[in-house]
């Protein structure tokens, strides 16, 4: 089924079947989910665990995306980091606990060096964000090339603020999270 063209104000469709068709996918959506062996869903529990969230979220991002979360970016705003102070303990022990690729992205006069100097072994990498502001092009751009070989749909954007979300959704993240919920989790 192809999605709403432009223009379209975000309302219910008004096209005959449109119901039926929700009904449909409620049922076959509600028909899938008892049918998950045990083991599976203890696999993807200790794996929501692994990943610092909680399984509500886990498996929301698993299904829509339909793959498993192999790495995070974190924005230095999320990660409490400006020039010449370090990560916060909270953050840095969360991050060390973290099984997937830590990617953060320095943002304004921040260095992604001293991004990666503050964060003492909390993040694998480092990568400029992308500029306020910047179009869509440029930030996914910037968020492809902080990737690098990893495919975007397997990687969560831990961010504060609306300009960063939409990063995710110019590089076709599989979510992004605030930092608050994120931290609060697991």
């Amino acid at each position: 089924m192809i999605g709403p063209g432009p223009g379209h104000n975000g309302g219910p469709v008004l096209e005959p079947g449109g119901s039926w068709r929700r009904h449909c996918w409620s049922k076959a959506r509600a028909d899938l989910l008892p049918t998950l062996p045990i083991e599976v869903v203890r696999k993807r529990v200790h794996r929501a665990a692994e990943l610092g969230l909680d399984y509500r979220t886990y498996a929301s991002v698993r299904a829509a995306s339909g793959h498993d979360v192999v790495a995070f970016l974190f924005s230095s705003n999320a990660l409490r980091v400006m020039p010449g102070q370090d990560l916060p303990e909270d953050r840095a022990c969360k991050l060390r606990r973290l099984c997937a690729g830590r990617i953060g992205l320095a943002q304004g006069r921040l260095a992604p060096e001293a991004l990666l100097a503050a964060a003492e072994g909390a993040l694998d990498a480092a990568h400029p964000a992308p500029r306020p502001f910047a179009g869509w092009s440029e930030s996914r751009a910037r968020l492809r090339a902080a990737l690098g070989r990893i495919p975007s749909d397997q990687v969560i954007l831990v961010g504060e603020g609306w300009s960063e979300r939409e990063w995710s959704e110019a590089a076709r993240l599989a979510a992004c999270l605030d930092v608050e919920r994120y931290m609060a989790a697991g």
